[in-house]
């Protein structure tokens, strides 16, 4: 019995062991197919990202205080002015709320005056990196 288990099992691993070697994997030929205008765009868009400061963008201060009251400014923010965006930044010891991500002067004052009719000690920063 025991010689005719062994027998079985090397019968088994023979076969299993052929069957092994006809397997193939995935083949590693693909092809990338790319219109050749989506590179001219994209070294257009790498020309214009060299010229652009990223830190040359204006914001406005809203708040200057706490940690709670600067979230929940910046809650009631984010619900009247939508289309503007918002973040809190820690400056020891107190919590500022930025908005806004203006790209030149004349479009972060335009907001200003908007949003200074909600918030009344708001002012224009332009922060350092």
């Amino acid at each position: 019995m025991r010689i005719l288990r062994s027998l079985k099992s090397v019968l088994l691993y023979t076969i299993l062991l052929n069957y092994s070697n006809t397997l193939k994997a995935q083949s590693q030929n693909s092809t990338l197919n790319q219109d050749p205008k989506f590179e001219q765009i994209l070294n257009e868009k790498r020309k214009i990202n060299t010229n652009l400061p990223y830190n040359d963008r204006y914001k406005i201060q809203i708040f200057n205080g706490p940690s709670e009251t600067a979230k929940k400014t910046l809650s009631e923010f984010k619900q009247e002015f939508k289309t503007i965006d918002g973040t809190i930044i820690f400056n020891t010891p107190n919590y500022k709320v930025w908005v806004g991500n203006f790209r030149n002067r004349m479009e972060a004052e335009r907001n200003l005056i908007e949003i200074k009719k909600k918030y009344k000690t708001v002012f224009l920063i332009k922060p350092s990196k």
